[in-house]
């Protein structure tokens, strides 16, 4: 009687949130021996209750700033251009070289403007980065779109070179300089104005502007739905059991944090030794069983193998206690304990995607101090064990914006979907939020 698996902590697909830990609680007083009167406590000052308060006040402060900047702290910001700034206005080598560039691309741009004003196909100053889809249509390559989106391109490489090189600044700031700013030039890009597009301006004369209306109308949809406390959009569409997660499942076991879901082989002869499959908690488990052409549960369940995976509960302030032991200890080693219940004496294949895999390696290190051998193998995709060099996401991790962020997690003991999903999106701006607002 196997029902699909479905999630009641939140059954939207898309709402992602993930607990962390605020500072511990104060120790509770001591008892008094006897004899010991009321006296003998020290009163707390009355600076240490200003300073108190004063902290307070900054934590308001922060906590609703971070409402607005989706978490990023903008004195982090200000200190990385305050740095790049300083060093470039006292380098007057650096100067020299922009100046130089400025030339060259102008002398560039001057010899490639009459042929491309007179419609002949001619060498482009500058190409595109291999991952740039913005400029891929041949309506580009006509006038004056063509002039357009040169100048833009040029203009962009002058920027990134005038925002890396410059010698002193700090590498962390140097990258965050360079990614805001290309952050901004993204969104200044011809590509995302009506006038200066000419795919849309050609869609538009298709349609007799009737595509202008419908996104008119999505845009209003969009921002009643996130005015209305930051709700995602409609996603019945992707209604867990019908549209995807539809590999048939069943919940053997539950507690505070996570349910456990065990999917059943659809073949005669069965593996031995079952597989858990750890996801991260910023998603659902269901990244792994979208729809039967590209669902990583169905392959192993016709592969004869009995696959058990974690669901994760979305966090909401009662959870603002949880911490990293939590999820390993609630998560980790109690669905492991649950799977050993269920099929006892066989040993276990664990699986960790993204920060699952993450968490799982921790699980792992810790059960290899305890001498604990219940698994049988360990996998991660997708998953990192070693922060040196974590990429992009190194960008929103200094002491400001770390301090920026527990002062906003004080307050609501979690972070939430919407401030999760923005981070992402200023990764991959150009195909996360750009090319979707002019899609859409």
């Amino acid at each position: 009687m196997a029902n699909r698996a479905q999630t009641p902590n939140n059954p939207r697909a898309s709402e992602t949130k993930s607990a962390r830990a605020r500072p511990a609680a104060p120790a509770p007083a001591t008892a008094r021996t006897p004899g010991e009167t009321e006296q003998s406590e020290k009163p707390i000052s009355e600076p240490a209750r200003e300073e108190d308060l004063f902290a307070v006040c900054n934590r308001l402060a922060h906590y609703s700033l971070g409402r607005v900047t989706a978490g990023v702290s903008p004195a982090s910001l200000m200190l990385a251009y305050g740095d790049w700034c300083s060093h470039l206005i006292t380098s007057p080598g650096k100067q020299a070289q922009l100046a130089y560039k400025t030339w060259r691309k102008a002398n560039r741009f001057a010899a490639y403007l009459p042929q491309a004003i007179h419609g002949a196909r001619c060498t482009p100053c500058i190409e595109p980065l291999t991952h740039d889809k913005r400029f891929r249509d041949e309506a580009w390559q006509e006038w004056p779109f063509n002039v357009i989106q040169q100048s833009f391109l040029l203009t962009q490489q002058w920027w990134h070179n005038a925002m890396t090189g410059v010698e002193g600044v700090n590498k962390h700031h140097e990258n965050v300089v360079s990614f805001t700013t290309r952050q901004v030039q993204d969104m200044c890009s011809p590509s995302n104005f009506l006038m200066t597009n000419p795919v849309v301006l050609r869609r538009t004369l298709e349609r007799g502007g009737q595509n202008l209306i419908d996104g008119v109308r999505n845009y209003w949809e969009d921002v009643a739905h996130f005015a209305k406390d930051r709700a995602p959009l409609p996603v019945e569409q992707f209604a867990p059991g019908e549209a995807v997660a539809i590999t048939p499942g069943k919940v053997v076991y539950r507690n505070r944090l996570m349910e456990l879901i065990q999917y059943g082989p659809t073949t005669e002869k069965v593996q031995a030794e079952p597989v858990l499959i750890v996801p991260a908690w910023i998603m659902k488990y269901y990244i792994l069983d979208l729809s039967p052409e590209n669902s990583l549960v169905r392959w192993l369940v016709g592969q004869g193998h009995t696959v058990f995976m974690i669901s994760w509960k979305n966090p909401d302030r009662d959870d603002r206690d949880l911490t990293l032991a939590d999820y390993r200890r609630l998560g980790v080693l109690e669905a492991l304990a649950a799977v050993n219940s269920i099929q006892p004496k066989r040993k276990v294949h664990a699986v960790g995607y993204c920060l699952g895999g993450t968490l799982l390696s921790i699980a792992v290190a810790a059960m290899t101090r305890d001498g604990d051998d219940r698994l049988a193998s360990v996998t991660l995709f997708a998953a990192l064990t070693d922060f040196e060099e974590a990429g992009e996401l190194e960008l929103f991790i200094d002491d400001s914006q770390v301090r920026f962020l527990e002062d906003v997690m004080w307050q609501q003991g979690y972070l939430e979907d919407w401030q999760m999903k923005s981070v992402f999106q200023f990764l991959r701006s150009n195909d996360l939020v750009w090319s979707r607002l002019v899609q859409d």
